[in-house]
């Protein structure tokens, strides 16, 4: 690892089991099932990437609070309810602790003491605070240090904690009703009536440079005319809602990740308009190029919007100039951007980071989804420019050595070894268990670019450029026979991960190869035996396709990226899968991950082990895994279009819909999905299918049809 670079691609610092974490945009709070803050287990209180708040404690006459229950609300708002110490060694306590806290631009803790008992009581009630001002980066890979100057200012109103470093500050203001400040402490003298109650609301709000932030959930306020309530609220009326469905389970698993999805959204205020999605919580609240895109593209059937701020806001930051430090290069999209003060010590001044080899042709493939889902040919036409200059780095600059294919090598020390999905250290390896070395070029890469090829293909035939659309196609069908000849393995029956720095085929059998039928770019005798590999039991879990099959050299169940389940991953096998027909195969698969989210009560893990479900009966958590996380929350929302095999295609004003559910899944009825600028209502049910709202001009064809129509057509099998 380089201190302050991005190259840190280990696990980040496993946080206990009974750790819980709220979330609004790129606020969030990471603290134990009781309410309280220790910056030593990596919790915290974070804003833009700074921690604001390492140490929060509340304490009743100077005793700590006996936890009873968590109570989980919207994902930025909890209760975290307890009792106070008894005062009598024979008698219970009467005095119940109620913090009701809500996250978004700092924090609001609302603190109430109810007394149960027939006589009026007087308690001291403390709230500690401590504040480091950590990065991110720091609390997330264990190397927190104190650095420049800190301050504590005690006012009569306030507690004003900050930081000064290298000609920046960043700060916490912390105020409350009826509070005593001292350093570090805000003390309240709580008189509670017999039977009634006594409350105090305690504000932390995050101070950048000397300004402070406005607060999200400001005193003067009822807390449901807050803009995070109101955002919660437009976003639930908005987004398609399961009416009923004859898996009872797949509704609260589909309920959770709108949830969840609504509470991983960006707000920029610059661009108000422009609303895109972050990766995950806790360490990943901000846009990820890769996981942005991907977690948006399959949050279409929810709200398309997400996938066109998302694309936006790239477009925005698309790489203008060569830049090693940053890897910035020209069309290049962007791997990760950052907000904290230590960003600019890892992006070489900067808060960008472009060590991807992915999320360029992904962008240009987003685009083409979008288009096809209606977004409107105008916000489609503002694109193109953006387009072209992404496929103009994939051929000038992703081809590093000239040989056709997209390579990845990092340009600086502190970049990331590998820049696909995989992106750990070890991500890329040979069967025996051996390191790639680069330049690296992935299979799904390679599929991502043939796609990029043909959705530019398609977005030319829809703005009448035939000759364009001609070149497009033909270029695809080039890369796509060249990649057939390079990548194949005969012998194994499947595509190599890989090609590493040497040209050799990288040989071990993994989970991207699925990413590959997603693509389209495997030839149409193959793709059985490239079926049949990841129906395998050594990749297939039950509750999921592995990344790396168990009987390769580096497989481990408890790995990141070397054995273990991924939802996301798993979704677009299953979509790869269907595209070629391979119905049941879809079906188990879904069937598989659909069953791991019902036993993680409704919202999936950014991963899990990869234990076989004959070993253990429920699946087992990745001690480390994001939740939420975008695109892990959009996994069952894209199952479901695929089981729907509902693909719209706007341009030629067309809607292809041909449902292949498993049987526990019907009846089902789903209202609200947008698309074409429609809200649709679909029900399904014996192989009876209806579906309402589509405009009266589009053609409803129902018939199976590829992941992409226009693109290609699949099959039944």
């Amino acid at each position: 690892m380089t201190e302050g670079g991005w190259a840190y691609d280990g696990a980040p610092v496993t946080l206990s089991p009974d750790t819980v974490t709220l979330v609004h945009g790129t606020s969030f709070c990471v603290c134990g099932s009781d309410g309280n803050v220790d910056g030593a287990a990596a919790q915290g209180v974070f804003f833009q990437d700074t921690r604001i708040v390492s140490g929060w404690a509340l304490l009743v006459d100077g005793e700590p609070v006996e936890h009873i229950t968590t109570l989980t609300g919207d994902p930025f708002r909890m209760t975290f309810v307890g009792r106070g110490r008894s005062r009598a060694h024979d008698a219970e306590s009467t005095l119940l602790v109620r913090r009701e806290r809500y996250v978004g631009g700092g924090m609001r803790e609302d603190i109430t003491l109810r007394n149960f008992g027939r006589d009026a009581v007087t308690h001291v009630v403390s709230v500690h605070v401590q504040a480091d001002f950590a990065d991110l980066f720091e609390v997330k890979e264990g190397r927190v240090r104190r650095r420049g100057r800190h301050e504590c200012d005690v006012e009569p109103e306030e507690l004003v904690l900050t930081r000064r470093l290298d000609g920046q500050s960043r700060g916490v203001r912390v105020t409350a009703d009826g509070a005593e400040y001292s350093p570090a402490t805000l003390t309240f003298r709580a008189v509670v009536p017999a039977k009634g109650e006594w409350s105090a609301r305690v504000t932390v709000q995050p101070v950048v440079d000397g300004r402070v932030t406005d607060p999200m959930f400001p005193l003067g306020r009822p807390i449901d005319e807050s803009v995070p309530v109101l955002r919660a609220r437009r976003w639930r009326e908005a987004v398609p809602v399961l009416r009923y469905a004859g898996r009872p389970s797949l509704a609260v698993t589909l309920q959770r990740s709108r949830q969840d999805l609504g509470a991983l959204r960006i707000f920029d205020p610059d661009r108000p308009s422009d609303t895109a999605v972050a990766a995950g919580a806790p360490w990943f609240m901000t846009l990820f190029g890769r996981d942005s895109i991907l977690a948006s593209l399959m949050s279409l059937p929810i709200d398309p919007g997400l996938a066109l701020g998302t694309v936006r806001t790239l477009a925005h930051h698309q790489g203008k100039r060569v830049e090693p430090e940053s890897e910035e290069e020209p069309g290049r999209i962007l791997h990760e951007m950052r907000f904290g003060p230590d960003a600019s010590l890892a992006l070489g001044g900067g808060n960008v980071y472009y060590g991807t080899a992915d999320a360029t042709p992904l962008f240009v493939m987003l685009l083409g989804e979008l288009s096809r889902w209606g977004i409107g040919r105008d916000q489609v036409e503002k694109m193109l420019p953006h387009v072209d200059r992404a496929l103009d780095w994939v051929e000038h600059y992703g081809d590093r050595d000239g040989d056709g294919f997209v390579e990845y090598q990092r340009a600086t020390e502190r970049g990331l070894v590998n820049q696909g999905w995989k992106d750990s250290w070890d991500g890329v390896n040979f069967a025996d268990g051996r390191i790639a070395r680069g330049p690296i070029a992935l299979c799904e890469v390679q599929g991502y670019v043939y796609n990029a090829y043909l959705a530019r293909a398609c977005l030319c035939e829809d703005f009448e450029d035939l000759d364009g659309a001609r070149r497009w196609r033909e270029r695809a069908a080039v890369f796509k026979q060249r990649f057939n000849e390079r990548f194949w393995l005969p012998d194994l029956g499947h595509y190599a991960v890989a090609l590493d720095g040497a040209k050799q085929p990288v040989d071990a059998l993994t989970s991207n190869i699925g990413h590959c039928l997603w693509s389209g770019i495997v030839d149409e005798d193959k793709a059985e035996r490239v079926a049949e590999a990841l129906l395998s039991p050594q990749m297939f879990t039950g509750w999921g396709v592995r990344t790396l099959a168990s009987d390769m050299g580096a497989y481990n169940p408890m790995s990141y990226h070397n054995g273990s389940v991924w939802p996301h991953d798993n979704a677009i096998i299953v979509h790869g899968l269907m595209r070629y027909g391979f119905v049941e195969y879809a079906q188990k698969v879904a069937t598989a991950v659909l069953d791991a989210a019902e036993a993680f009560g409704g919202r999936l893990p950014e991963l899990l082990c990869g234990f076989d479900r004959a070993e253990y009966r429920d699946p087992i958590p990745y001690p480390t895994s994001c939740s939420p996380q975008a695109w892990a929350s959009a996994t069952p929302v894209h199952l479901l279009r695929v089981l729907l095999r509902v693909e719209p295609y706007a341009p030629r004003r067309k809607v292809w819909l041909d449902p292949v559910l498993p049987e526990s899944f019907e009846p089902l009825a789903l209202d609200g999905v947008p698309m074409l600028g429609a809200k649709v209502d679909i029900e399904v049910d014996g192989g009876g299918v209806r579906v309402t709202g589509l405009p009266d001009d589009v053609e409803l064809v129902r018939e199976p049809v590829g992941v992409h129509p226009g693109l290609d057509r699949g099959r039944d099998r």
